[in-house]
């Protein structure tokens, strides 16, 4: 996989010398007709949590700034890979943003190769510091057939907590500010309204987590929620890890899920966006009143370019996640 990100990042660059050249001569065409038009701010985020974060923060001055985001397409952050487009937009932008787990391994490989010497780039994980948590196995939980036994393995979904958005955003505003001094106050300005936005859905999370009778939640899915349920304390039984690429449950994960349903006389088993609910259907199946209800709490880990057209926020996603939770919880 090493060879052939070299590869393509060598087919980037071939490719984007010849266009830095096209790009030069339009410069210079521009400046000849004394239009003077300011160049866009270029930013590159990974994933949909990011590029929405940064869209808010830049708020009034988005027009003047251009924002990719990669993964636009539905594929998910842990099977992505890099185009030679994508590693192109990265070399050359101002401002960086991408999350930082195992994942993301394809990134360092890219910078390496960056352009432009004044790039700012931000990784979510280093900047969570302690805060992030490694992958649990937890009782009854499916052993992850590619599992490292050796190295420690981060919980990369950290974007699934309020708590941790609020910090984060706060440094994607350090960042724009670092890039764009200019417009220091407008950042600042939208950080502080944006952060109010999210203390008060963290909010309504818990007092929808402080009046339920059910502290805990099944998933017959993987399971990228850790950072959710520890935020509100609350206890969580799943067939995988977040990150687990296993797609098939074993008996004995089945049984012991339809075990937890009985024992704790759950009324739901969560799945995940994108997934076809059969593990969740056999586990509710397997249980004895064989009446939970599937429900799908979203990990917008499959956002697409089409979803950000029709409209779809980060708030959006957690206030819609919010309700399934308290429907979860009853």
């Amino acid at each position: 996989m090493k060879r052939v990100l070299a590869i393509i990042i060598a087919a980037a660059f071939a490719i984007g010398s010849l266009a830095a050249c096209g790009n030069r001569s339009a410069e210079e065409g521009s400046a000849a007709k004394g239009t003077g038009a300011p160049e866009k701010l270029q930013i590159v985020t990974t994933i949909f949590p990011i590029y929405d974060w940064v869209q808010n923060i830049l708020g009034e001055n988005a027009p003047h700034a251009e924002v990719t985001m990669l993964l636009d397409n539905g594929v998910d952050l842990h099977s992505y890979q890099p185009t030679v487009e994508d590693i192109m937009k990265i070399s050359t932008c101002d401002l960086f943003v991408y999350v930082g787990g195992e994942s993301d391994a394809w990134v360092s490989d890219a910078l390496e190769e960056a352009v432009n010497p004044d790039m700012v780039v931000v990784n979510l994980l280093e900047l969570l510091g302690d805060s992030v948590k490694e992958e649990e196995l937890k009782e009854g939980m499916q052993e992850d057939k590619h599992e490292h036994e050796e190295d420690a393995e981060y919980d990369e979904h950290v974007w699934l907590s309020l708590r941790n958005a609020e910090v984060l955003c706060e440094k994607i505003e350090q960042a724009l500010e670092e890039i764009d001094p200019d417009c220091a106050d407008i950042y600042q300005k939208n950080l502080e309204s944006y952060n109010g936005k999210l203390q008060a859905l963290d909010a309504e999370y818990e007092a929808v987590v402080s009046k339920a009778s059910v502290k805990t939640l099944l998933f017959g899915d993987r399971f990228p929620f850790r950072y959710l349920v520890d935020d509100y304390g609350l206890d969580y039984f799943a067939a995988f890890v977040g990150c687990s690429a296993e797609t098939e449950a074993s008996f004995e994960t089945i049984t012991f899920l339809a075990g937890k349903v009985d024992e704790l006389s759950l009324h739901t088993v969560l799945t995940i966006e994108g997934g076809d609910g059969r593990i969740a259907e056999t586990i509710v199946q397997t249980s004895k009143a064989k009446d939970a209800k599937v429900l799908s709490l979203n990990s917008m880990q499959s956002v697409t370019a089409k979803d950000v057209q029709a409209g779809s926020t980060y708030l959006s996603m957690m206030e819609e996640n919010l309700k399934v939770l308290e429907e979860a919880l009853k």
